[in-house]
């Protein structure tokens, strides 16, 4: 069977081994993360991995019948048909690996259940873990995850998208010719600006903005930045742009959180930048460089010009689906192709993020709500 696979690899990859890929939580098509995972790898566009099996507790158990469920159940039907990917309940169903096969498991689950499900696809015989941001609900459990990942000696990489983003480099690279520069990030997301349409986001994503939709710009701090908890000098609310909300969600209970938030970050080793974050914002993210009088000499966008195009057809081909997944469209190629060649080749995950990186950055999160929210309040 070792040798079959091998062949099948070459001939598949040009010479090159193929992952062996379990998605882990589909979700709902058109919403989920995990679907839009499936998509393009179903699609052909990682060409060093292969998706073969997809786990989803939910609407497999009991959110079938549910909102959603219908949507799933027809995407599992057409996937199987047509692709041969197996489908099961749980990550204990899967079959064992086969002789000479590289097994990678894309984990995109709710946060709170992420540690379960990387120690259970680690039993399953996973080799590498691609992990969906923030990894874990709170820096305790993300620590005990570092100490699996060492111990079973499966490395853990994650999917923060934004490290490899074209939009980001150019930025750092223009950013790093221009005397005493200022960088700022800028994320937004297109959630309608009413309560009902925020409650539901808040309830949903409720480990917060910093945790969720912020958390790839705290990632680039840390990653780029040297910005960690103990790097730390200052930081800084913008009062006049942000804005902390307590609204009810579709369960009827409260959550508060921001729906817009920017600060300013000093590092203790002389380094300084913003991150802007808005629910409501738009479609598009970007980030500006500004020279020592303030002005704006540099800005780049996601999607830029070049990408556009490939937005208009992405939302073409599958109406109602979150914008979000269009904008990025490239960037998650990129970070799943990188993942999915270390699994099968060895070759290094160059500009992913690490499981270390994602300790830290949730480090960074759970240190700066308590700041800004008293900052605000």
């Amino acid at each position: 069977m070792g040798i079959i696979f091998s062949m099948i690899n070459s001939l598949i990859g040009g010479g090159q081994g193929v992952a062996e890929i379990v998605l882990v939580g589909c979700g709902c098509p058109l919403r989920g993360m995990g679907w839009y995972h499936a998509v393009q790898l179903l699609g052909g566009e990682c060409p060093s991995g292969k998706l073969a099996y997809i786990v989803e507790p939910w609407f497999m158990g009991g959110g079938a019948s549910g909102p959603g469920g219908p949507e799933f159940a027809e995407f599992q039907k057409k996937a199987e048909a047509e692709h041969g990917v197996k489908f099961f309940k749980s990550v204990g169903e899967l079959p064992p690996v086969a002789d000479g096969v590289k097994r990678l498991a894309l984990i995109s689950g709710r946060t709170s259940d992420n540690p379960r499900l990387m120690s259970e696809s680690i039993e399953a015989g996973c080799t590498t873990i691609y992990l969906e941001k923030p990894g874990a609900p709170s820096v305790a459990e993300i620590e005990k995850m570092v100490e699996v990942s060492k111990t079973k000696n499966v490395p853990v990489l994650m999917g923060y998208n934004k490290n490899v983003c074209k939009y980001v480099s150019r930025v750092r690279d223009h950013a790093s010719g221009v005397a005493n520069s200022h960088v700022t990030f800028v994320s937004n997301n297109t959630y309608e600006n009413n309560d009902a349409s925020l409650g539901e986001c808040f309830e949903r994503n409720c480990e917060g903005m910093l945790k969720n939709m912020a958390i790839h710009e705290l990632a680039l701090l840390v990653s780029f930045y040297d910005v960690t908890v103990d790097n730390i000098e200052s930081v800084t609310a913008d009062k006049e742009f942000s804005s902390m909300q307590t609204l009810k969600g579709p369960s009827g209970k409260d959550f508060t959180d921001f729906d817009k938030i920017k600060f300013t970050i000093k590092t203790k080793t002389g380094k300084e930048v913003s991150v802007q974050a808005d629910r409501c914002g738009g479609d598009t993210s970007y980030a500006t460089v500004t020279n020592s009088s303030g002005e704006e000499v540099f800005r780049h966008s996601m999607p830029d010009e070049d990408d556009k195009a490939n937005v208009d057809v992405l939302a073409a081909k599958y109406p109602g689906a979150m914008p979000y997944f269009f904008s990025q469209d490239p960037d998650y190629t990129t970070v799943k192709e990188r993942v999915s060649n270390f699994c099968a080749n060895g070759v290094e995950a160059e500009g992913v993020a690490t499981l270390e990186v994602a300790k830290d950055t949730l480090k960074v999160a759970e240190y700066l709500v308590p700041l800004l929210q008293k900052q605000l309040s």
